[in-house]
């Protein structure tokens, strides 16, 4: 494929993905009335597919590099497409709740594919602005899913939700496994075992932050395979997270600021929701219209941080989105004022929008092309628990009685912390040399025209 059809692959390929989470949210009153569900089973229509996917992204990056990344992406979206449509004709809701787990092993697959087709397709001095038109897409979804998932809710009903991706998904998997790219695949040998500790580790963690019953367990057990991954990583010789990638101090402070970030991000709006509807009594479509200025601004930051980057660095452009992203939650706690509200959403969505374009750049160009796909996986990982651990920080706030100000206030702060992690990352020099000079040993695929 040539960079552009790459490019538009991988954005439809993000969108479909969030898409599919933002509209759901809004079909699952209607799913559980029509099915009979209990709010535990709405619950494991999310839970479950979060679980699956979180558990698999980076082996599923690092199949991507042994076997390529489009055929990865391809066998992801055809699955992607084909599990929606059989969640859209379920009999019950443990159909659901299975199709759904189905669902993330294929998002799974096809998530860092969508990074690893960038990093091959472009060379590292032009990734800004592909990472950015991406990041743009997924906000332009958030901000859509919802309108978009209520309109199809109130008319035909909650089942032509899961409709909506099947026809991209079928003709863009189709076309990625019909076309052979340049073979970039790495020769390296599959870590199974490895593979198998980090998943459980993983589907662990994203239990227990999710406060499901038996949450001590599942957390005991994710600190345990966790330790036992990391001695056998140590050990192996052809270790599941290469030490080109992880060994990388601005890809581990970049990841961390993924995670800080949108851990923030899912907080606030979750802690946010209960603030605009039960403090300051607005309806859920006067709640809506206050926070559409999030998603607007995260689209606009998505070009600026692509100049930003170039012109002042990772380090500069990372701390003053972190200080953003704490200042409108911060705000956000502290004005019942209709203007302010709107504001603080704006300076959210700004931050987090700016975090996540330069993070994810710094993350996915550090990775050599051989690693493209687990580098994929790891950005993807952390902007899958980021949000579980600020939902899950929220939440314990949030039953302490104190209200929604407290709950934001300590988000802020886990926002303005995460400030701190960006004096890992390269400056405006820095960044020029990684990208133009021969100080690291990076394949260069030239851009088509």
């Amino acid at each position: 494929m040539n960079p552009r059809l790459t490019l538009a692959s991988s954005v439809v390929g993000a969108v479909i993905v969030a898409l599919d989470g933002t509209v759901l949210t809004v079909a699952q009153p209607s799913l559980q009335r029509d099915l009979g569900a209990s709010f535990a089973q709405v619950q494991w229509t999310s839970t479950g597919y979060l679980i699956a996917v979180a558990s698999l992204l980076v082996f599923a990056g690092r199949l991507g590099d042994r076997h390529g990344h489009h055929r990865l992406f391809g066998i992801g979206m055809l699955g992607f497409g084909a599990t929606s449509a059989g969640i859209a004709f379920a009999p019950g809701v443990g159909w659901v709740i299975g199709l759904r787990v189905v669902q993330g092993v294929f998002g799974a697959l096809l998530q860092p594919a969508t990074l690893g087709m960038l990093r091959a397709a472009f060379p590292p001095d032009r990734l800004r602005t592909p990472i950015a038109v991406r990041t743009a897409a997924i906000g332009v979804s958030a901000a859509v899913g919802p309108l978009l998932g209520g309109a199809l809710v109130a008319g035909p009903g909650w089942r032509v939700v899961f409709l909506l991706n099947v026809v991209p998904a079928l003709v863009l998997g189709t076309l990625a496994l019909t076309v052979r790219p340049p073979r970039t695949a790495s020769p390296a040998r599959l870590d199974v075992p490895g593979a198998l500790l980090l998943a459980l580790t993983l589907a662990c963690l994203v239990h227990a932050l999710v406060a499901l019953p038996g949450w001590a367990w599942t957390a005991s057990t994710a600190a345990v395979t966790g330790a036992a991954f990391v001695r056998h990583e140590r050990r192996t010789a052809s270790p599941l997270l290469p030490p080109s990638v992880i060994g990388s101090r601005a890809v581990g402070s970049a990841l961390g600021m993924l995670v800080t970030a949108s851990a923030a991000l899912s907080g606030a709006l979750f802690a946010g929701t209960f603030l605009l509807q039960d403090t300051l009594g607005l309806d859920p479509f006067r709640s809506a219209l206050v926070s559409l200025p999030l998603a607007a601004l995260m689209v606009a930051a998505a070009p600026t941080c692509a100049v930003l980057l170039h012109r002042v660095g990772a380090r500069r452009t990372t701390a003053a989105a972190m200080a953003l992203l704490a200042l409108g939650i911060l705000v956000l706690s502290r004005t019942p004022a209709t203007w302010l509200l709107c504001t603080a959403f704006a300076l959210v969505g700004a931050g987090f929008g700016t975090v996540m374009v330069a993070a994810t750049h710094i993350v996915v160009r550090e990775a050599p092309v051989d690693s493209a796909g687990v580098a994929g996986g790891l950005q993807q990982t952390a902007m899958n628990v980021g949000p579980v651990l600020g939902v899950a920080v929220a939440t314990a706030l949030l039953g302490t009685g104190d209200g929604p100000g407290l709950a934001l206030g300590v988000l802020a702060a886990l926002a303005l912390a995460g400030a701190a992690l960006g004096r890992a990352l390269p400056g405006r020099r820095e960044a020029a040399m990684n990208d133009h000079g021969d100080s690291k040993d990076r394949t260069r695929v030239p851009a088509q025209r």
